[in-house]
């Protein structure tokens, strides 16, 4: 088929602009620990988030599984604190984090209690680097202002940021039976839901409302509003986006497990995060039997990445096969790739700056193989069905060399690492 002629004085008429995520327009908030600062909202990047499931009482089990999501890419990593003994733990897990040199911030997350805990362990609240509060959790009648203000206080006490998180399977019941109230007056009455989503949204705001008059600074408040439903998720964050200028976390709660969690997170997420709104992500994955924890960080920064928003890895491109790639090969050879690269990252990291950015291909077949080896920075098209048992190697979009024999998946990867200390390597010797 012939190609559109295009007009000179026209040619741009037709012009498809490549996809952008929204430009985000939050406030700025600082996490810290140490000398270690995360910048969250504005124009910092959209920050990684995740939860241990350990008993917090148990120092060393809680400081490793600490330990484990941090390496993975969680910035921030939150801990139950739900006991007198879990809080006087605290200290104690922040000190062992510090002696293996895993200076990621914690935040410690309240409920219920949260006030007393503040108050009578203050080398707790000084340990922690952020509070999460969750509004419909801090008491009923006239207790819940008092609690929460005892927790603002001994936020501005420590100079601590808080997240003011709201849950759907724990709001505040007297707020949401006074909108319920203000609906049944309407003329027209709105449905349950709506009256669901505005229930949400104004607890969080309201809330953060309520510190900053209790003299809080703007800038060291967050705000969540958490569900469990994709389309409740977008419906509730566009609304409080509109409403605030807050840095806003993400997260589809309760997501589930395994590839249900998978995809309904990234569905929500990606969404909100196309639109510019959300500053820092956790995906609430159920680990499978036997599953790590840090699974639910390696989604989070795999939804990131695949959007262009930031780069944690380099990411390897692989044909889904067909009846053309009867072989097994390029399978085993992209796994193969894609698991040397995740285990070399985290001394890759320091010593080759730029290194998460690198695109690899490995194709199964001759009809997409070369062209999008060519897009990469290094690729490789391994015969598939009938073809001849050669694999041409592609490097910045020319090919170098061809493989042959039972040895392509052990020499590509030494290609693959002298290209790195070439490129990247050099980058660095040269500063």
């Amino acid at each position: 088929m012939a190609p559109e002629k295009q007009d000179p004085q026209t040619d741009t008429a037709g012009l498809i602009e490549a996809a952008q995520p929204a430009a985000r327009c939050s406030r700025q908030a600082r996490v810290s620990w140490g000398s270690r600062v995360v910048t969250i909202g504005g124009d910092a990047p959209v920050r990684v988030q995740s939860m241990t499931n350990t008993d917090t009482v148990d120092v060393i089990e809680t400081a490793i599984q600490v330990k484990e999501l941090a390496i993975a890419g969680s910035e921030l990593v939150r801990i139950t604190v739900n006991t007198p003994e879990a809080a006087q733990a605290v200290p104690a897990i922040r000190e062992q984090l510090d002696r293996m040199g895993i200076d990621v911030p914690l935040i410690g997350d309240f409920h219920y209690n949260g006030h007393r805990l503040l108050t009578e362990f203050p080398d707790c609240a000084a340990a922690l680097s952020k509070y999460r509060i969750n509004p419909g959790n801090v008491g009923k009648g006239d207790k819940r202002d008092r609690q929460f203000a005892q927790m603002i206080e001994a936020a501005m006490r420590h100079g601590k940021p808080v997240r003011i998180g709201v849950n759907w399977g724990s709001l505040d019941q007297e707020l949401l039976a006074a909108l319920m109230d203000e609906n049944a007056r309407r003329a027209t009455p709105w449905d349950a839901k709506q009256v669901m989503y505005q229930a949400l949204v104004s607890s969080a705001i309201q809330s953060a409302e309520y510190a900053r008059e209790l003299g809080m600074d703007p800038n060291q408040v967050l705000i969540s509003c958490k569900v469990s439903g994709v389309q409740d998720l977008v419906s509730v964050y566009r609304e409080l986006a509109r409403r605030c200028d807050y840095p806003l976390h993400l997260g589809l709660t309760e997501a589930g497990m395994g590839t249900k969690g998978t995809v309904a997170s990234t569905a929500a997420l990606s969404l909100l995060l196309q639109e510019g709104i959300g500053d820092t992500i956790r995906v609430s994955l159920t680990p499978q039997p036997g599953e790590s924890r840090t699974q639910e960080v390696v989604v989070a920064l795999e939804i990131l990445q695949a959007l262009g928003l930031r780069a944690f890895n380099p990411s390897v491109t692989a044909c889904p096969g067909c009846g053309r790639t009867t072989s097994t090969t390029f399978q085993e050879l992209a796994k193969q790739i894609d698991d040397f690269l995740r285990a070399q990252m985290p001394v890759w990291r320091a010593r080759y700056p730029g290194v998460e950015n690198m695109k690899l291909a490995v194709m199964g077949c001759i009809v997409n193989g070369p062209g999008e080896s060519k897009h990469a920075d290094i690729g490789i098209s391994l015969p598939g069905t009938g073809e001849a048992p050669a694999a041409p190697v592609f490097i910045d979009g020319e090919k170098a060399m061809t493989l042959r024999g039972e040895g392509i998946a052990r020499d590509f990867q030494k290609i693959v690492e002298d290209y790195i200390e070439r490129r990247f390597g050099a980058a660095t010797a040269a500063h």
